[in-house]
């Protein structure tokens, strides 16, 4: 997938549902995995162009482990001409030392989503930027059904009243195989995730399941998100 191609999918996700506004300053979440490099690409490819113009902060929140090392995304924001800040966090001690937490995944997002609108708020920013993809949206959907016994997903974008900071997701039509071809083509460098339940959880499970089921069935993930899209889970219209 090459870049003009990804920057294209990421523009049409802006402009359908108004993500990006004149004179935002956004703050790009940086986990170091694929997908959020593969955003960091595309909303500085867009910078040049995009008729509102907007300004970008990286920003990663280091749960702590000694292994994870930024040093290579650090460098890759410097020749984006991105602002870079890593937020050093003690979350992996909290979660497996401190508490033992047998199912860390919601504790952990929160903490992490904590430090990381905390410094988006010290550095001036209205918005912040997830890496969210298409698959996400669909796994999002089954898990709501599977787990909570509703149909929801995330919204496109989402307007967080307690930090006064607008969420959007500007890759979610961007399949997951495309963000891996990417990453591929551009040598993308990416941290590897040490967090012992990392491929173990129920968004894996869900995962793999639709795949299998596409296999079965093809053309199931567009069904599943044309669904989304022409239902009324909020946010989607």
């Amino acid at each position: 997938m090459k870049l003009q191609r990804l920057m294209g999918f990421a523009r049409r996700a802006i402009d359908d549902y108004k993500m990006i506004d004149e004179g935002d300053k956004i703050a790009v979440g940086i986990s170091g995995g694929k997908d959020s490099l593969a955003l960091l690409y595309a909303l500085s490819g867009l910078r040049r162009f995009y008729p509102n113009k907007f300004e970008l902060e990286a920003i990663t929140v280091s749960m702590g482990y000694k292994e994870a090392d930024f040093s290579a995304v650090s460098k890759l924001c410097e020749e984006l001409n991105v602002p870079y800040t890593v937020v050093e966090t003690d979350i992996a001690e909290i979660l497996f030392e401190d508490r033992k937490e047998s199912n860390p995944c919601s504790l952990c997002a929160k903490l992490r989503k904590g430090a990381f609108n905390n410094k988006a708020k010290e550095i001036g920013c209205n918005k912040k930027a997830y890496a969210h993809h298409y698959d996400d949206v669909i796994e999002t959907l089954l898990m709501s059904l599977f787990y909570e016994g509703r149909i929801h997903c995330f919204s496109p974008v989402t307007y967080l009243d307690r930090t006064d900071i607008t969420l959007i997701r500007p890759l979610i039509y961007v399949d997951e195989q495309d963000i891996i071809n990417f990453k591929n083509a551009n040598q993308l460098p990416v941290v590897d995730n040490p967090c012992p339940v990392d491929g173990y959880t129920k968004r894996e499970y869900t995962k793999q399941l639709i795949k299998t089921l596409d296999k079965e069935s093809p053309g199931l993930r567009e069904r599943l998100f044309t669904a989304i899209r022409e239902g009324n889970i909020p946010g989607w219209k």
